[in-house]
């Protein structure tokens, strides 16, 4: 579209829609996927306020010749939710629910209620809507119902088409339409052209279609059949937008069982797996799902085995379904090689978090490669599945293919994600190639190329292989009837374009960016790194799952550009240089990045482990190379100069008592770049590092003052190096005193390196990596001694600690003295664990609350301060999430407002509603000064709360 059609076309939509339009080239950027091989670069994005809104939206887009295409969440695999036109997003405004009767067991929804969020209101009255994606904390009823979604639980509760009752429906001629069992309320246009063309093919209606409970492919036109009343709600389920916009639906909820349990099955491969999968269905369970060990490899809590099925149960008490799953695990012994029946919730979660986060893992093979969908979920009745599995995996060998294979072993349905060379002519003509041998292989076994995702892009051109041609030509004329204009999401379903046109890499540079960090697990190329998002965005969840941190600012917004996905969206575009054309000078990239927290969640949470910290680090670095930066590069991301400057001129009283003057704080904040909100944090008297020095001194002279925190007695067991990190050598030394003590206490010698050191965290996180590089190679020259001598390094800040495991040795990839440096650091609490298992804490019997600091969750794991927390009688668990400061991102000018609502998410509510006498812990110097700042409430390292116990 040139550029003054797209103008006056954005003018139109402005006069005419109360809803938002956005034809910027950010907004256009985060449009142009889903979670699909495709991408397609729409001209503009409206979120319609109500139906009234949608329907100017298509008369002015019809008027103009512009297609529409509708999108929820935005997760569709086929790519049907990526087109050019207009995108119409209906995530922001037309996401509520308008009635629920529990009576009648119905809702009534618009189309951007996320699944998860109708659950929840469902479940208030006992009541859940039964399709369930992977995705179902995130997609939307709108986008299950354009596919046909199913989940998990399709075994028990059917497809979406299964639970719709009515669809409000808009033509993209205007027409608005009810849509339901029998014809008599549709426009005589609309009515007579159905019976026409249901009357004159009924045999083929009745005899064209297989029979299998996900058959999802094509128009389900056998809907339309008299014996089944012309139910055209259910016909219009799976239609992929492509014949009308729903605009509100009636839905059916389905009874919520009391209580579940999970049997998960054992068995010595994948096709025993598949074969035994239907035999288990006469058991009645809720869900029969597969995968094998190559899908899985690591995972703890499950049986022995090479493959497992989850088969789930339901019970009005816990006792009933744990006596099914009991029954089904008899019933299934003579075939499996092991099983384990989980009745408790949380160990069920933990189960289903490793099936359900199989869409993302699935994207990389063992070794690392990259694997992609396309064939994502074919079909076959389950009879079948075994025989269908073992055919498919010789076509993939025969291909020179690999994946694997995993998903809804019940229904016959297979996920798989396959290593597809997507990037260069010869592997794309293999992708096609396999892509017809496999429609003709699943075609052979009776099956439905979709089971699921629906064709989209990816299988429509191949529907003739299944249907043949006279059913694929009745496709075009229903088609026809409902969009003579072809306005509604073109190329998708009927007239299909080709399977490999619009591949989302096809505009990709083929030769690797010129980048900063190493990224070692994307051999060094950092478009394959943002290529890691596929797009399943689970990082769109709208709340914390148990001690998840995924992605705050998201979270905070709602705003897509604001989610790791949507910054990696910007990222990819920025590569090719088609929507977003200044390359590392984007300013569009900047603002999405600029609420980043660099939390490091996504390097945990997301499935496949997408790592926006080092993205955003390394985009800065090139955005603002040779030019000026903002001021709070330079106030905070040289904190540790500044810091060991006021150190050594002794300056921390005056500099404590001017920020006390608020004219003098207020200017030192305005030329810092720092936030008029926050207080300027008070530097230390002493410094750790100081403390040490005179300690020493003391030892050295006899004149040790006994044990304590101030105490000069050597450990005898295993020397360790203490890191002294920027934060609690200068502003929390009490915190290193406190390890000290502890540490020796439990029979370690204690040693601080000789000289300063620093990891360059604060540089890293401001993009000035250059600067970072020399200050981490004179730390490495520092620790070289302690480096060939084999010594331990503990960490006590968990950013820092955590920039030492990561950031050096991929900033540093070519001096091996980064990676024994990373290898030799521990936290406070595995370093106990690790050299003095022995130990035995003091026991606090205190209840905690606090927060697990973001990059101990997402690189160091948590697992060892757990452990040594009830080991010493602290009980209750830390809140998940992220507590908003974040290093210097909450201290930047323009960032307190969302510091603030990451706090009030889940940290400062858990700390309020603490009992007196409970500990406030946090580790990290960040979320001790929220705490301070924001709640008034003073935080403890786990070090000073056992310190103060030491005997």
């Amino acid at each position: 579209m040139a550029d003054h059609q797209a103008d006056e076309l954005e003018q139109a939509l402005r006069r005419a829609v109360r809803g938002d339009v956005s034809f910027d080239t950010a907004s256009r950027a985060l449009m142009t996927m889903d979670a699909s091989n495709y991408r397609r670069v729409p001209a503009g994005v409206v979120a319609p306020r109500d139906a009234d809104d949608v329907a100017a939206v298509l008369a002015v887009c019809r008027e103009r010749g512009v297609p529409v295409v509708a999108r929820g969440g935005g997760t569709s695999i086929a790519g049907q939710a990526t087109g050019l036109g207009v995108v119409l997003d209906f995530t922001c405004h037309m996401r509520g629910i308008r009635s629920l009767d529990p009576e009648r067991r119905t809702a009534v929804v618009q189309p951007g209620v996320i699944c998860d969020d109708l659950r929840t209101a469902a479940g208030a009255h006992g009541l859940t809507f039964g399709p369930d994606p992977s995705t179902h904390s995130r997609c939307t009823l709108g986008g299950m119902i354009g596919n046909n979604s199913c989940g998990s639980h399709s075994v028990a509760w059917g497809t979406t088409a299964d639970n719709v009752h009515e669809l409000d429906v808009l033509t993209y001629g205007g027409e608005r339409v009810r849509a339901a069992q029998g014809l008599h309320d549709l426009p005589a246009r609309l009515r007579d052209g159905i019976r026409s063309l249901a009357g004159q093919h009924l045999a083929l209606l009745r005899t064209g279609f297989p029979e299998l409970p996900r058959r999802i492919s094509g128009y389900a036109l056998d809907e339309l059949l008299p014996e089944k009343n012309a139910d055209l709600a259910r016909a219009l389920t799976g239609s992929e937008g492509t014949l009308g916009v729903v605009t509100e639906a009636t839905v059916r909820l389905v009874e919520a069982p009391g209580a579940r349990a999970l049997a998960v099955l054992g068995y010595p491969d994948e096709s025993a797996a598949a074969e035994a999968a239907h035999a288990l269905l006469p058991y009645g369970p809720l869900t029969v799902e597969g995968m094998a060990a190559d899908l899985v490899a690591g995972a703890t809590g499950l049986p022995k085995g090479g493959a497992w099925l989850f088969v789930e149960v339901g019970g009005a008490t816990r006792e009933e379904a744990l006596s099914r799953a009991q029954e089904v695990a008899r019933a299934a012994a003579e075939a499996t090689t092991d099983h384990t029946v989980v009745a408790d919730p949380a160990g069920q979660r933990a189960l289903w978090r490793v099936r359900e986060d199989a869409s993302g893992t699935a994207t990389r093979t063992p070794d690392g490669s990259e694997a992609w969908p396309g064939w994502e979920d074919c079909a076959v009745p389950p009879p079948r599945l075994g025989a269908y599995l073992r055919d498919f995996r010789g076509l993939m060998a025969q291909h020179g293919l690999r994946g694997t294979p995993y998903g809804h072993f019940g229904d016959g349905c297979i996920h798989v994600r396959i290593d597809f060379d997507l990037l260069t002519e010869p592997g794309i003509r293999v992708f096609r190639a396999f892509s017809a041998d496999l429609a003709d292989l699943v075609v052979a076994h009776g099956g439905s190329l979709s089971g699921e995702h629906g064709d989209g892009l990816a299988r429509a051109e191949l529907l003739p292989r299944m249907y043949g041609t006279e059913m694929v030509g009745l496709f075009s004329r229903f088609k026809d009837l409902w969009d003579p204009e072809g306005g509604l999401n073109p190329g998708v379903l009927a007239r299909p374009q080709r399977l490999d046109q619009n591949l989302r890499f096809d505009p990709l540079p083929r030769r690797p960016v010129d980048v900063e960090f190493g990224y070692p697990h994307d051999k060094g190329d950092f478009s394959a790194a943002v290529r890691r998002c596929v797009g399943v965005a689970k990082c769109r969840n709208e709340s914390v799952s148990g001690d998840g941190v995924m992605c705050p600012s998201y979270r905070v917004t709602g705003e897509e550009k604001h989610s790791t996905r949507g910054r990696a969206r910007l990222l990819h575009e920025m590569l090719t240089g088609e929507v977003v054309q200044d390359g590392w000078r984007s300013e569009e990239v900047r603002d999405a990045l600029d609420l980043c927290l660099s939390c490091k969640g996504c390097r945990s949470d997301c499935p496949v482990e997408v790592d926006m910290a080092t993205y955003k680090a390394e985009f800065l670095h090139h955005h603002y190379e040779g030019r000026m930066r903002p001021a709070a590069h330079y106030s905070m991301g040289w904190l540790p100069v500044w810091l060991r400057a006021a150190s050594f001129l002794r300056a921390a009283p005056a500099a404590n008592a001017l920020a006390g003057v608020s004219p003098l704080a207020a200017l030192a904040k305005r030329l810092g770049g720092i936030a008029p909100e926050r207080d300027i944090p008070e530097l230390a008297h002493e410094p750790f590092t100081r403390w040490w020095r005179d300690r020493v001194r003391e030892t050295a002279r006899g004149t040790g003052t006994g044990p304590g925190p101030g105490s000069a007695r050597p450990g005898h067991g295993r020397t360790v190096v203490l890191w002294p990190d920027t934060f609690t050598n200068h502003l929390s030394p009490s915190v290193g005193r406190s390890a000290v003590a502890v540490l020796e206490a439990a029979g370690l010698r204690v040693v601080v390196p000789p000289k300063p050191v620093c990891c360059g965290l604060t540089w890293v996180s401001t993009g000035q990596l250059d600067r970072a590089r020399t200050v981490m190679r004179r730390t490495l020259d520092v620790m070289a001694p302690a480096l060939d001598a084999g010594l331990p390094v503990v960490g006590l800040e968990p950013s820092c600690t955590a920039a030492l495991r990561t950031d050096l040795p991929e900033l540093l990839t070519t001096d091996p003295r980064a990676a024994r440096l990373a290898e030799s650091v521990s936290t406070f609490a595995q370093a106990l664990e690790r050299y003095a298992p022995d130990w035995r804490p003091p026991r606090i019997d205190r209840p905690v609350v606090g927060q697990t600091h973001c990059h101990q969750h997402a690189v160091l794991g948590d697992a060892a301060e757990r452990r040594l927390r009830e080991r010493a009688g602290l009980t209750g668990t830390l809140s998940g999430g992220c507590c908003g400061l974040a290093g210097n991102f909450g201290f930047e000018n323009g960032h307190y407002e969302v510091s603030a609502a990451c706090a009030e998410e889940q940290l400062l509510p858990s700390v309020r509603a603490a009992e007196p006498g409970t500990e406030v812990l946090a580790d990290g110097y960040s979320c001790r000064t929220q705490l301070t700042q924001l709640a008034g409430q003073k935080g403890r390292h786990l070090a000073e709360v056992l310190a103060e116990r030491l005997p």
